[in-house]
């Protein structure tokens, strides 16, 4: 199955893509061997929310984020965790979908070496993926992988999307996790039902 094409993160606004991007596959190729897992839950960080990173100014931990859509913005947070987003918004405009949780589809043992690294986090297939933390670690993503494209052809692109593998699901709305402010926007998207979305 071929990746996603540019424009369809070019084509739709941000807050659109956070649902169409529910149920496609996100795929790591790396030397490792490959991993992959269903998008179940994102969250969108839109341009004059308070909890966007884009909200203030452009800065050298964000610079990603104003990358054309369909670029990777690749984070730290609380000094150790990764987290993984698509960037959405036109270039210069930063926004982007957080991804938060994923339904593993291949690569599992490798999933589980990565994450067994860490015996806190022996917590079986459900919490192998569900949450934006966990996925990152599982699927091997890091730092390194920030700025790159979901879409061009061969290494320069490692990492990417494939189009909708899972179907005829409803989408819960609701708000987002793990922030204080814009904590009130319905800006949180997940597969209602699905064992694998983290909880709050």
């Amino acid at each position: 199955m071929t990746k996603l094409p540019i424009e369809f993160y070019q084509n739709h606004d941000t807050i659109t893509l956070s649902k169409l991007l529910l149920g496609c596959e996100l795929v790591h190729e790396s030397s490792e061997g490959t991993t992959a897992g269903i998008i179940v839950e994102t969250e969108a960080y839109l341009t004059g929310d308070p909890a966007c990173h884009a909200y203030r100014r452009k800065t050298a931990r964000n610079a990603a984020m104003f990358g054309p859509a369909g670029t990777l913005y690749v984070y730290l947070i609380y000094g150790f965790y990764y987290c993984l987003n698509v960037v959405t918004g036109p270039e210069d405009v930063g926004e982007a979908v957080l991804i938060r949780a994923l339904e593993p589809t291949e690569g599992l043992e490798l999933m589980e070496e990565r994450r067994h690294l860490d015996p806190a986090t022996k917590t079986g297939l459900r919490g192998l993926t569900s949450g934006p933390g966990k996925l990152v670690i599982a699927m091997g993503i890091s730092r390194e992988h920030n700025s790159l494209s979901l879409t061009k052809a061969g290494s320069a692109s490692p990492v990417f999307i494939r189009p909708r593998v899972l179907e005829k699901f409803e989408i819960v709305t609701t708000t987002r996790i793990g922030i204080t402010q814009g904590a009130d926007l319905p800006y949180r998207f997940y597969v209602k039902g699905n064992r694998f979305v983290s909880k709050p």
